[in-house]
């Protein structure tokens, strides 16, 4: 009786194990909701792998069970016979919670991979924007500084001109982006 319940908890603790990983990576996700970072998302990586290993070997265990069932090559009593029924239908419960983990841990993994996408996206379409604003200025002083003749170049107030053409320029740029949700 002692070595038949041995084999009853296999897939049991195979169900523990899962819950475990479970919490595990609950914690995880409240972790990269915070953070965003690569640390995180390579745990969730790992725990993905190690369901995949828990959903091939509870399937292979699976296999083994259902041939020990189906085939004589055990005598078998009645009550063993029951024991391993129970055991399969837990094998296959534990198979498709693996199976529902993984799915659920990799369309997790996949949304926050587009959450940290979408968060470099909106940094990129800043920085893109600060940088044309700032570029205005450079351009107006780039064409001052030119040793051509240009308007205004005799006027005494020619520098603060070039300065009020920038700023009007960046202004209006730093306005209409401000319209558009640029930033």
């Amino acid at each position: 009786m002692f070595k038949r319940t041995r084999f009853a908890f296999m897939a049991t603790l195979y169900l523990r194990y899962l819950k475990q990983i479970s919490k595990k990576t609950d914690l995880i996700e409240k972790e990269l909701h915070q953070s965003m970072k690569n640390k995180e998302l390579f745990s969730l990586l790992n725990f993905e792998k190690s369901l995949v290993y828990f959903t091939t070997s509870l399937k292979s265990n699976n296999i083994v069970m259902q041939k020990m069932l189906k085939s004589n090559y055990l005598k078998m009593y009645e009550d063993d016979q029951e024991l391993l029924e129970d055991v399969i239908i837990e094998n296959q419960q534990a198979i498709e919670m693996a199976e529902t983990h993984t799915s659920i841990l990799s369309g997790m993994m996949d949304a926050f991979a587009s959450v940290i996408s979408n968060n470099v996206n909106i940094v990129m379409k800043f920085l893109t924007s600060i940088t044309i604003i700032l570029s205005l200025p450079t351009m107006v002083a780039s064409f001052y500084g030119m040793n051509v003749s240009i308007p205004f170049q005799e006027y005494q107030y020619s520098f603060l001109i070039a300065i009020t053409i920038s700023f009007i320029l960046s202004s209006i740029t730093a306005y209409i982006f401000w319209k558009k949700r640029f930033f």
